[in-house]
């Protein structure tokens, strides 16, 4: 058998890291762009057993590039479309109409309708948070997070709290997940939409994770608060486009995963007022083979290195703890769909260390786009396809 040359084996992994990045949406036939509803069977697929005895039972089908998933505390879901559209998922399958009252966002290339997230107080408020890239002038966007109350059928009091500034120009790297710390804070990730330089510009939005109170105001203690070059939002910067976030149960920590160049996805657990490097210090790549300009190399004063590095990027996006539950084969574990590598990836942790890595779903050759843990101990994640899933995974029993 013929070996493949370098050159072809060089394209192959350009291929998969644009396809991680760029999943390009069309606009203009889809149900998300029409709004036109095409809900799946309310029946959902028969469960299928993998050998080591997880089990995967499709939920629904026919989602149009879903980017998160929300659980519900009724058995239902609230799905986002990147196109633009939120709907609601029964816990039999059934896909709602498009929700009413959703933010306009710009969906061109990477942007459009992001994360879903319930408030803290949602049994009381019936209050979601989501994030999404929204016009600007002059062909301009950025990332933005709004507050709504959910209805049956539609969204009501919308209310911005959030506005990347400035917009920049290009269809890429706006993030972005929305997390809550417990203590009254939200944590916002975003990406540097492409402008290596921004993340490391503190008077720029670009490239940080930010941290506010619950209602959008800015709390006194964030780390550059009091500081005329520096915007008071800001938590930690010199991320690059930051995909998947959450709040490890067991300690309190905020986790990130943020997409490499062309390898050097990493994970951090972001501390206040620190710099993660990007674009001076990675462990990658540009697409074209060549190495980023500002980069030198994988380490540097004063830049934090990352908690963890995958040399050959998998896409990291949306991530979930499963965490205090004594007994079950999953225990003590971190999630992350993997968008180029087509899995969700398992790492065991012991503490904050990463103790081993397991792949799921490799078979299925789906991109995987958000990752949720449920009430149920089961875990819950979207394909990020035309024709997306909305996926249950039963754990196997603990030996």
């Amino acid at each position: 058998m013929t070996k493949p040359s370098l050159p072809s084996l060089l394209a192959l992994s350009l291929c998969a890291a644009l396809a991680a990045c760029t999943g390009t949406v069309s606009t203009g036939g889809d149900r998300a762009a029409t709004g036109a509803s095409t809900p799946a069977s309310g029946s959902p697929d028969a469960a299928t057993t993998a050998p080591n005895g997880m089990r995967v039972t499709e939920v629904a089908t026919g989602l149009v590039h879903p980017w998160a998933v929300a659980l519900l505390p009724d058995g239902g879901f609230l799905v986002t479309e990147r196109g633009g559209t939120l709907r609601r998922v029964g816990a039999d399958g059934a896909v709602s109409a498009p929700l009413s009252g959703v933010p306009t966002v710009w969906a061109q290339g990477q942007g459009g309708l992001l994360d879903v997230v319930l408030a803290p107080d949602f049994a009381q408020s019936q209050r979601i948070y989501l994030s999404y890239s929204e016009a600007g002038e002059d062909g301009t966007a950025g990332t933005a997070v709004a507050t709504a109350t959910l209805g049956a059928t539609g969204l009501t009091d919308v209310r911005r709290i959030y506005q990347q500034q400035p917009k920049l120009e290009g269809p890429n790297h706006f993030g972005s997940r929305i997390a809550f710390d417990g203590a009254g804070h939200v944590f916002i990730s975003q990406g540097e939409r492409n402008d290596r330089p921004s993340s490391q510009k503190l008077d720029m939005l670009q490239g940080k994770l930010v941290r506010l109170n619950l209602d959008g105001s800015v709390p006194q203690d964030n780390p550059f608060v009091g500081r005329a070059d520096a915007r008071p939002e800001i938590w930690s910067y010199g991320h690059r486009n930051m995909q998947g976030m959450a709040v490890d149960p067991a300690s309190g920590k905020v986790w990130q995963s943020e997409h490499g160049p062309r390898g050097g996805d990493e994970l951090n657990i972001p501390q206040p007022g620190k710099n993660y490097g990007w674009p001076v210090v990675t462990h990658g790549i540009n697409y074209s083979g060549l190495k980023i300009p500002e980069a030198v190399g994988k380490e540097a004063p004063g830049m934090e290195p990352p908690h963890h590095v995958w040399e050959v990027s998998p896409g990291l996006s949306g991530m979930a703890f499963y965490r205090g539950r004594d007994g079950a084969a999953w225990n003590d574990s971190l999630f992350l769909g993997a968008l180029a590598q087509r899995a969700v990836i398992r790492l065991s942790l012991d503490g904050d260390r990463i103790t081993g890595e397991e792949r799921l779903l490799e078979d299925r050759g789906e991109r995987i786009r958000d990752v949720r843990v449920g009430a149920d101990g089961n875990v819950y994640v979207v394909t990020d396809e035309k024709d997306g899933k909305l996926l249950k995974i039963e754990p196997p029993k603990a030996g």
